[in-house]
């Protein structure tokens, strides 16, 4: 009975990020349900917004969330959590085998799932800041403007718009689902971004970018802060031509 709620308010969590109804929600959430392995954790992207965010460091992932916020969404602070983790042996399993254990013993909200998870490898040395646990880096950020995800995502998509707030950038797209997922070759490559976008209402929606493939701490450490000013170079702008209109 729990697994099945459990179930249930993860095709309504899907149904509030996508738009989808009830019946698609569901649908692509059993299709992504591993064989033999219980309910299936939602990825951290694109589609879920905060993805880029659960790269991190573990000193920041711990004072951005609060004990208290995270207690809130959650049931437990973060001491909690990781107590019980270590409790289940969690540094032999891997990412995935901790998310899915949140989510199918302890009811965790799938992003909630991921977040906890990340902060746990991090503050238990399984990965450093904004590295993944397969030695691979990453960094991006996240932000939520006050518009529909449709122009959000036209940002992005939309070359004239996008450079007005990321100017002598060569983006070479691979593949796109309007207005839900964006990915992309960054300047050429190796390197790429992956962009998921969530309507929050009608007038407001959320960006997670998500840069991959980075040769090191030191690049990550720099695309962080450099996805930081440029989401909110996209947020002024846009709601800019909101308030002009």
């Amino acid at each position: 009975m729990t697994s099945r709620k459990s179930f249930k308010s993860r095709v309504r969590t899907r149904m509030d990020k996508t738009g989808e109804s009830y019946t698609a929600a569901r649908r692509q959430l059993l299709a992504h349900r591993p064989a033999a392995a219980g309910p299936d954790v939602p990825a951290p992207a694109p589609e879920q917004p905060g993805s880029a965010q659960a790269s991190a460091g573990a000193a920041e992932q711990t004072e951005r969330i609060a004990d208290a916020l995270l207690r809130e969404r959650t049931g437990r602070d973060w001491q909690e959590w990781f107590g019980l983790l270590d409790a289940a042996d969690a540094t032999a399993r891997t990412h995935t085998e901790i998310a899915r254990w949140l989510v199918t013993v302890h009811d965790v909200p799938g992003w909630w799932a991921q977040t906890v998870t990340v902060g746990y490898e991090q503050a238990r040395g399984l990965r450093r800041p904004g590295q993944r646990r397969d030695g691979g880096y990453s960094a991006g950020g996240s932000r939520t403007v006050g518009v529909p995800v449709e122009r959000l995502f036209a940002a992005f998509a939309d070359e004239a718009l996008r450079v007005r707030w990321l100017p002598d950038v060569e983006v070479r797209l691979r593949t796109a689902t309007p207005p839900r997922t964006y990915r992309a070759d960054w300047a050429g490559g190796p390197t790429r971004i992956v962009v998921g976008f969530a309507a929050i209402g009608p007038s407001r929606s959320r960006v997670a970018v998500q840069h991959e493939k980075l040769t090191g701490a030191e690049q990550a450490a720099e695309l962080k802060a450099y996805w930081r000013d440029r989401l909110a170079v996209l947020k002024q702008l846009l709601e800019a031509d909101g308030d002009a209109q």
